[in-house]
């Protein structure tokens, strides 16, 4: 549309000129004509809207229409709802917050306090005061030589060709400006990651691209010149995603430039479709050795493992590796059924994977169990925007956040649901060159950087609120959840917490006795079918 506006405005400038000369009678027009150029002239060159900038005089009646709707509300409150699609008061949060508009709430809460469902923490009367800049943890095993001090809140995976360079060097940088990483996703490393300088998370994928031989085999040699970078911060080994657990990643052939095919090394042109699992490892046992070995190939950087929660038996597979062999990952990546991409088909979307809240409860249940929780951190995913979200995971269990959507709508994204056309109206998901050039990386950067900033600062003011002086005060019973109309139960009671080493003493409740009877070391079959 970039390319047409000028084309246009050429084209009419031109006649006018003409018209000047030839037919002055004619000048008239330039009264109508004259505004609407220069009005689509000054959406051409601004940088604070992209619709603006990809669609002059056109993207002005999307604003135009918001400004005429009725009157709704802006903020929410981020309960129950984790499932469901962004709603517009979620956009507008995470719009307020990177944008640094007032974000104070009039009239009290917008949700029925006594509807089922509905979440809340009680505060103290004895309320502290926390530095977000202190909301850090260090991510690092007995086995790790580099450990990372973290934000608890960074950005999630999201790869370049599902997302545009553009949009890429503006999370990079803003990441960089607050002191927070960017996770690659399974795309690979580029130079849109590396050069503003960013605290970066290198995932690996079932593709292993970034690092592959040509018959698409993971490169020891590759791996090891790219992991050593001093960007590069972390390593991340990804099992499964929440958007389309069992399959493997999905980048549309359109969406495969020249540049993207030469560094993913795939064809031009064509759908890249990763396969479901991994090649380097078939069991449970030789994934802890796979691990071990990124490990030593990056010098000793923090190794971790992405999933969503499938089947129990197979995680408490991992667990008996570990115990087993001795190595265990630095951290986990918990990504809920309910995640987001690209590209997912549907009934893998909607209808497989366990969500975030079950998926954190048991893994975290699971490590303590099996004595491993201290060496282990868990970085929760999933549909998170809000600082009251964030704090529940974290008292849920979770040590970190990602986020991903959260920072794409920092960037402008408007859900506009075409992630997987290439046409992106926003610039984010897209490789077109007119629609990527709206986006101006040099804005985008300072609102990525300020979400961050001000969802911290909301996380540290509610933990104060709460009368705690750390975020590793927080627990299962802080978070308190309404189960009918008069009937109230904090997490601690909605769910069982296991103790210390309960697994390995003997003492298995009822709920974990199955998965545990079914697992397998060396095996991610059923442990009955191995006998």
């Amino acid at each position: 549309m970039r390319r047409i506006f000028l084309f246009i405005s050429i084209t009419l400038i031109i006649v006018e000129v003409w018209f000047y000369f030839s037919f002055p009678v004619l000048l008239w027009s330039l009264v109508l004509v004259g505004p609407f150029l220069l009005l689509g002239f000054q959406d051409y060159f601004q940088k604070k809207s992209t619709i603006r900038r990809n669609f002059p005089i056109l993207g002005r009646f999307r604003y135009l229409f918001e400004s005429i709707r009725p009157e709704i509300n802006q903020y929410f409150v981020e309960s129950n709802t984790d499932g469901k699609p962004f709603s517009r008061e979620k956009r507008s949060v995470v719009y307020q917050r990177s944008k640094l508009q007032l974000d104070t709430l009039p009239f009290g809460t917008q949700r029925d306090v006594y509807a089922s469902g509905y979440e809340w923490v009680n505060h103290s009367l004895a309320p502290q005061h926390l530095d977000p800049e202190h909301l850090r943890i260090t991510i690092g095993g007995p086995r790790c030589t580099q450990p990372y001090t973290a934000s608890i809140l960074n950005i999630s995976a999201m790869s370049f060709g599902a997302i545009s360079k553009n949009a890429i060097m503006a999370l990079s940088g803003g990441a960089k400006d607050g002191h927070f990483a960017l996770n690659t996703g399974e795309g690979g490393i580029t130079k849109y990651h590396l050069e503003p300088g960013a605290d970066i998370i290198w995932q690996i994928g079932t593709g292993y691209f970034g690092c592959r031989r040509e018959d698409g085999t993971f490169c020891e040699t590759t791996f090891a010149r790219k992991a050593t970078h001093h960007n590069v911060k972390m390593i991340e080994l990804k099992l499964s995603q929440g958007a389309k657990p069992g399959h493997g990643g999905i980048l549309p052939g359109r969406k495969v430039d020249l540049e993207i095919s030469q560094i993913r090394d795939v064809p031009l042109g064509k759908p890249v479709i990763s396969p479901p699992a991994h090649s380097t490892f078939s069991t449970p046992v030789q994934m802890m050795q796979f691990i071990q070995k990124l490990r030593e190939l990056s010098g000793g950087k923090p190794v971790g493992i992405k999933l969503c929660l499938g089947k129990q038996r197979e995680f408490m597979a991992l667990c008996k590796a570990m115990h087993k062999t001795g190595i265990t990952p630095d951290y986990i990546a918990v990504d809920g059924g309910e995640g987001g991409t690209g590209a997912a088909p549907l009934e893998f979307s909607n209808h497989v994977g366990t969500p975030t809240t079950e998926s954190l409860i048991f893994i975290h249940n699971a490590l303590v169990g099996f004595g491993l929780r201290g060496m282990i951190k868990i970085i929760a995913a999933g549909k998170m925007t809000s600082a009251f979200g964030m704090i529940k995971r974290l008292a849920l269990g979770a040590d970190a956040i990602y986020a991903a959507r959260a920072f794409m709508l920092s960037l402008g994204c408007i859900q506009a649901l075409r992630c997987n056309t290439n046409n992106c109206p926003t610039g984010v998901t897209t490789q077109d060159p007119q629609l990527v050039a709206g986006l101006v990386v040099s804005d985008k950067r300072t609102r990525v950087m300020m979400y961050h900033k001000e969802t911290m600062k909301g996380m540290a003011e509610l933990i104060g609120a709460m009368g705690l002086k750390s975020h590793e005060g927080l627990s299962p019973h802080h978070v308190i959840r309404r189960v009918s109309n008069n009937e109230v139960k904090h997490y601690g009671q909605l769910y069982e917490y296991l103790k210390p080493h309960q697994l390995l003493t003997g003492n298995i409740p009822q709920s974990f006795s199955l998965a545990m009877k079914c697992s397998h070391p060396d095996s991610f079959a059923n442990g009955d079918e191995m006998n």
